[in-house]
């Protein structure tokens, strides 16, 4: 018997995990997770617990365990993950046999997880409904349209309700692994899988990556019209009281109808733009914080400050070094 066969006789299995393999989920998070929680058991020390880990396969036919890390014991499942997928949500195909599987389980204690669009395969339960989730920010929208008694809260990384639990990115399955190591094998077990691995703590916000990604194909000529003059003068505006008179509107109306059109009120829109500008230029130039604060429109700097933490979840100079590209390239040699 190897060494690693002789703990695994002997480790105390502290959770029963169940991955899901829906049509188009990403492997690669399937089998990452499968090693993850198979690392996280060598760096128990002489605790020796584990997780048992377990793959199965949902079709039309229903749900079977295909693979098993610990074979020969019943399961009693004590969380099931749905994975990423590859397929973008617009095109992911319902999953009525999954669904009724995860509510099953749910009912007999399980807690159900999710990561990026997997949150479209756990939201079809209806589990979800009333609840908090996260998925990726590019698919919130998306989510929200197909699931609307679902309460996003898709800047979070990791968001747990306690018996559910939801991951944002396509890659966040590093995020919610090692927050499920660090709550069944403790915090030092996870630090440790975690420096293994190379890889951060799981981390809290999804802000930092996401993007501002503007809407014009929402059939409302008026309101596009004023997004393009925003776009073209959201330097030198000095707010957006002119835009309703632009769009031959009263205020309310036109609040109310650029709010449903952009999913922003004219404000916020503008915030957006000029900070979405803040980010390219930090990104890509040298050009000093208080400067760009000028260039996008803010002539008091602290205030720029503040808003830019408030969108992009870090203040500029800390997103300017963990993104920019200019900062990172070395002085050519003279």
């Amino acid at each position: 018997m190897t060494m690693i066969g002789a703990k695994r006789t002997m480790a105390h299995v502290v959770a029963d995990i169940g991955l899901l393999l829906y049509p188009g989920c990403q492997l690669a998070a399937v089998y990452g997770l499968t090693d993850l929680f198979r690392i996280a058991g060598e760096w128990t020390g002489a605790d020796a617990r584990e997780v048992r880990v377990s793959h199965w396969q949902a079709d039309d036919a229903g749900v079977t365990c295909i693979w098993d890390s610990h074979p020969g014991t019943p399961h009693k499942l004590t969380h099931v993950i749905a994975p990423p997928s590859i397929i973008m949500p617009d095109r992911m195909a319902p999953a009525p046999a999954a669904a009724h599987w995860l509510r099953e389980r749910h009912a007999g204690g399980t807690v159900l997880c999710s990561v990026c669009a997997g949150a479209f395969v756990l939201a079809e339960t209806g589990l979800v409904d009333g609840r908090r989730a996260t998925t990726h920010w590019a698919f919130a929208r998306q989510l929200a349209q197909r699931f609307p008694k679902v309460h996003l809260a898709d800047e979070q990384m990791v968001v747990d309700e306690g018996d559910i639990m939801t991951a944002g990115g396509i890659l966040a399955w590093t995020d919610l692994g090692l927050t499920l190591v660090g709550r069944l094998l403790g915090p030092a077990t996870m630090l440790a899988t975690a420096r293994f691995l190379l890889v951060e703590p799981p981390r809290q916000s999804q802000r930092p990556f996401s993007q501002f990604i503007p809407r014009f194909d929402h059939g409302d000529d008026a309101v596009r019209v004023s997004q393009h003059h925003i776009h073209v003068h959201a330097q030198t505006m000095q707010g957006v009281g002119e835009l309703a008179g632009m769009a031959g509107m009263t205020p309310r109306t036109f609040l109310r109808r650029f709010s449903a059109a952009t999913g922003h009120t004219p404000v916020e829109y503008l915030q957006q733009v000029r900070i979405a500008k803040a980010r390219e230029m930090l990104e890509r130039t040298l050009t000093p914080v208080d400067r760009i604060a000028w260039e996008v429109g803010y002539a008091d700097p602290a205030a720029f400050r503040k808003l830019f933490q408030k969108l992009a979840g870090l203040p500029p100079a800390a997103y300017r070094q963990q993104f920019g590209i200019a900062s990172q390239i070395p002085d050519p040699v003279t």
